[in-house]
């Protein structure tokens, strides 16, 4: 997308448009992505904290079943935005750019703008 854009120099944002999904930037390192979507279920495990699809989540009075979805997605953020520099995303020696889905039934659109300046 970015060397689509022509651009050398600027920021691309990248936002997933779903109230239940997350972009961040992590290491591409298959342990700690299992670490972090093991805390994430042990802060806003699926079931709910008593495992039964708790009364804490109010957001289920609505007849939605996806409030642990709603907060992990709060605990990783919503979208990233990167420098970009030669022409190229500017990250850092093991960045990457990850999409995480917590409520995986509708589908879903990911928005990247990209912003900046074209050589002459």
């Amino acid at each position: 997308v970015v060397r689509e854009s022509g651009i050398v120099d600027g920021l691309v944002l990248v936002n997933p448009m779903h109230i239940t999904a997350s972009i961040y930037v992590n290491d591409l390192e298959y342990g700690l992505h299992q670490d972090l979507m093991d805390w994430l279920e042990r802060v806003a495990p699926f079931g709910g904290l008593d495992g039964r699809d708790g009364p804490e989540y109010l957001h289920h009075r609505t007849g939605e079943d996806n409030g642990d979805a709603h907060l992990k997605r709060q605990l990783l953020g919503q979208q990233v935005t990167m420098p970009v520099r030669d022409g190229r995303l500017h990250l850092g020696t093991w960045e990457q750019i990850h999409y995480a889905e917590f409520d995986g039934r509708r589908p879903k659109r990911i928005l990247i703008k990209v912003v900046g300046v074209v050589p002459a």
